[in-house]
Formats: C-alpha cells, sequence, structure tokens
C-alpha cells in the first residue's frame, strides 16, 4: 500500500487537501482518493493501472473514474533498452475534474529516456501536447532519478509550460518539483508557476507511507 497525504497552497487562497490511497498486486494498481478545497469543491475518484512488459516495451494502461461524472483513460510505452522512447495518449470524456497530474489529460506524450549516462540513476525528457481541445498546451519536463544510497532515492523534475488558459489568454511558467524517499517513508515539495494552464501559482507538499 502507498498512502499519501498532500496540501496545495494556491495564490487565490483556495487551498486544497488531497488524501489518496494505492494498492500494488504485481503488475497491477488501483487507489482510490478524495480531494476538497475551501470553497467547497469535492471530488472522490478512483483508478487502476495496468503495467505489463512485452519485450522491450514497457506498457502502463490506465482508466480513472471520479463523482461529477468523469472518465478518463490513458496509455503509455517505453519502447527501448537502457536508452527507450516514450509515447503515449489519454481522453477523457471533459467532465469536470480537480486535474492532479498537472499535465492536459486530452494529450499525447513524446520523449525519450536513458539509463546509461547515470550508474545509480535515469533521465527523461519528454513533452505532453494538447491534441484535442485545441488549446495549444504543452509541458515539457526534464526528470532525475537517482537512488542515493541503497534506502533513498532523489527525484528532480524540471517543467515548462505555454498555452491558452480557459479564457483564451496565454499563461506560461516554470515549476520545479523534488521528491526523496527513505525505506518506506517519502515526501514531495513542488512550486508551480500557472498551475493547470490557470492564472494561478500554486506550492505543493505530500508526505506518505509505503506499508
Amino acid at each position: 500500500f502507498k498512502l499519501t497525504s498532500a496540501w496545495y497552497a494556491n495564490s487565490d487562497g483556495n487551498d486544497a487537501w488531497d488524501v489518496n490511497l494505492r494498492r500494488d498486486i504485481g503488475d497491477q494498481k488501483v487507489w482510490l482518493g478524495q480531494c476538497a478545497d475551501q470553497q467547497n469543491f469535492r471530488q472522490t475518484r478512483a483508478g487502476y493501472e495496468y503495467d505489463p512488459e512485452l519485450g522491450i516495451v514497457s506498457l502502463q494502461l490506465s482508466a480513472q473514474a471520479a463523482t461529477r461524472g468523469f472518465l478518463g483513460g490513458s496509455a503509455q510505452a517505453n519502447i527501448g533498452g537502457d536508452t527507450y522512447a516514450i509515447v503515449g495518449i489519454g481522453r477523457t470524456n471533459l467532465r469536470p475534474y480537480y486535474n492532479l497530474n498537472f499535465d492536459p489529460n486530452d494529450a499525447i506524450t513524446l520523449g525519450f529516456g536513458t539509463k546509461s549516462l547515470l550508474p545509480q540513476g535515469e533521465i527523461s525528457v519528454y513533452q505532453v501536447r494538447d491534441d484535442r481541445l485545441h488549446t495549444q498546451q504543452r509541458i515539457t519536463h526534464a526528470l532525475l532519478k537517482i537512488h542515493l544510497d541503497d534506502a533513498s532515492r532523489l527525484t528532480v523534475d524540471a517543467s515548462y509550460k505555454h498555452g491558452l488558459a480557459d479564457d483564451d489568454v496565454s499563461v506560461h511558467g516554470f515549476a520545479l518539483a523534488l521528491e526523496y524517499d527513505y525505506r518506506e517513508w517519502f515526501c514531495k515539495l513542488a512550486r508551480e508557476r500557472a498551475v493547470n494552464f490557470t492564472h494561478l501559482d500554486q506550492t505543493r507538499v505530500a508526505i506518505g507511507l509505503r506499508f
């Protein structure tokens, strides 16, 4: 199991809490979560993920459902060995959703990654781009995962976004997210400009436990 509690501090003062419980069962995962903000938006969500290994292809297939009528799904593949291509696609039914992955959901993903440059690490660069709603939204990520020792790991995700907000005004901004894992515990800290392609900035803090 993986239990995560997160606090999202928004620049307009409408902060939010999220609690998520995930269960890993081999190459499958299921999760249940609840999000609430200070303006009484509430949403409960559930999801399923299947991560099969098919030779040189590592797949990640997921489906989500949430209150307020939301449905969504995605498929992503890493193709190759120590150096690999990243391709993916996501689709939703466009119902209201508090987006907690902070990338466009109706989008394609293209990029590459490698495990060859660092002896205990992995680097990937990829872009998530809207290909359905004509928002011109793009987010480019540079992701580093490195094992500091047998008990700890550091993950750094730097990204830049640009595209149209809901009012058709162009927004852009950088984000930086850090995660530190030590044995069964982990913590996350992130700062993001124009979060979810809005006019808001957001600071995120999360702590969690694997058990």
